[in-house]
């Protein structure tokens, strides 16, 4: 008799370990913010080229007074 009751409490205990709950999945990473990487790169290509004029004639003006 004590070998049926320690089967039967064995055999209960084993399916309540398997029918437990799984642990929840770890926490989602926050999304990415929602700005565009070329979001004004056709604005920001031309302000490069209009500085790019005024340095350079800046510096051949400079250039030509120190001679």
């Amino acid at each position: 008799m004590n070998k049926i009751l320690t089967l039967i409490v064995v055999l209960f205990s084993v399916q309540a370990a398997i029918a437990a709950n799984p642990t929840p999945p770890p926490p989602t990473p926050p999304p990415p913010p929602g700005l565009p990487i070329d979001g004004s790169l056709v604005v920001l290509f031309f302000i490069a080229l209009v500085t790019g004029y005024y340095l350079s004639k800046k510096y051949i003006s400079t250039k030509k007074g120190s001679l």
